[in-house]
């Protein structure tokens, strides 16, 4: 039998020295060392052995389909994602009954998915619960804005255990792109945080900042030099067709997706969709509204879809999986910072340019 291609983590891609990326992995599982250990472990193991555990080992939970902000490369301004999509925010009494379900089984869960999660009016009332009902890593997703002081001094407060922020590039490249933020107002924000945590000997919630590609290429040094010294880590994504323009695509030989064996991924009105790379609700497989995780996880329509990507080149009986970029053919990119080099893995006929 051919061995299958299952790609983890494909597509974001640290830009820092091992000894900080060692360090943040450190951050993230102090305090429960072996089930974190258990948990990471996992998280590579089933999908290459296409196990399927009794509960997932992360659930998605989209707090806010709604973002104020206008990024020119993002599907949430879209007419056509307004269409498809209920713009809006997860009810609380929802999110209760998810996290007491899952309290004690799953041990992380992610805030966040297309929108910006932080515009849910009870966002730490969310991280306050999840860490009481035994949710081990509360993460979320954020462009930041929200991140004053006060808020952040709330949320740490809650329990938040690790924030990834994305700040595209830096100055004018920045304003560009993540409008109508200032670039002068994310960094003052993310200085305040790191400030706090050292003034409290904290260590956690770990910060890490992400951008895409093409707003870093031309000055990778600038960009680290910026973000290095405030947060704990700096990383990257090449960037993807979130537009949905790429009409020529080469893929990989023997892909199979990881997500079935790794997460499940809830809507902000409770649709599930199969994977977090769905974002108009193409494939939804279940309601959390009438059924729960386990059914959902162990159901008829994920079981199917795991098969089918048991089958060779099965991904392509999906119209999401042949957009999707995790079976995509890369070719690499070198980018440099103080010395040292880290390869770029952007994607065969993927124009790197933002907004195309």
């Amino acid at each position: 039998m051919t061995e299958r291609y299952v790609p983890i983590n494909k597509g974001n891609y640290s830009m820092d020295t091992q000894e900080r990326e060692d360090l943040f992995d450190q951050y993230r599982g102090e305090g429960w060392e072996e089930q974190y250990k258990d948990y990471r472990q996992k998280w590579s193991a089933l999908p290459k052995s296409q196990t399927v555990s009794d509960y997932p080992l992360l659930v998605d939970l989209e707090l806010s389909s709604i973002c104020n902000l206008h990024c020119p490369m993002c599907y949430t301004i879209t007419d056509h994602f307004k269409e498809q999509v209920n713009t809006t925010r997860m009810d609380w009494d929802l999110y209760c009954r998810i996290i007491d379900e899952i309290g004690g089984k799953v041990p992380a869960i992610r805030l966040s998915l297309r929108g910006e999660a932080l515009l849910h009016k009870r966002f730490a009332d969310c991280i306050r619960y999840a860490k009481s009902r035994g949710i081990k890593e509360v993460s979320t997703l954020t462009h930041g804005g929200k991140l004053t002081l006060p808020f952040f001094e709330e949320i740490v407060d809650a329990g938040i255990d690790w924030i990834t922020i994305s700040a595209d590039g830096v100055g004018e490249t920045y304003e560009k792109i993540r409008k109508p933020i200032k670039f002068k107002d994310i960094m003052n924000k993310i200085k305040a945080m790191k400030k706090f945590k050292e003034e409290r000997g904290l260590h956690r919630p770990v910060i890490k900042v992400q951008g895409i590609w093409p707003a870093i290429r031309e000055n990778p040094q600038e960009y680290y030099d910026t973000f290095a010294p405030n947060v704990d880590l700096v990383a990257f994504n090449p960037l993807i067709d979130y537009l949905g323009n790429d009409t020529h695509i080469e893929y990989l030989e023997n892909f199979t997706c990881p997500q079935q064996y790794q997460r499940l991924v809830i809507g902000a009105d409770g649709l599930v969709m199969k994977c977090s790379n769905d974002e108009e609700n193409r494939e939804v497989i279940g309601d959390i509204n009438k059924d729960t995780v386990h059914q959902i996880w162990h159901g008829e329509k994920m079981t199917a879809i795991r098969e089918m990507q048991k089958r060779d080149r099965g991904f392509m009986e999906s119209p999401i999986c042949r957009k999707c970029y995790l079976p995509r053919k890369t070719e690499d990119e070198e980018g440099e910072v103080s010395g040292r080099t880290f390869k770029v893995k952007n994607y065969v006929f993927r124009i790197q340019v933002v907004g195309k």
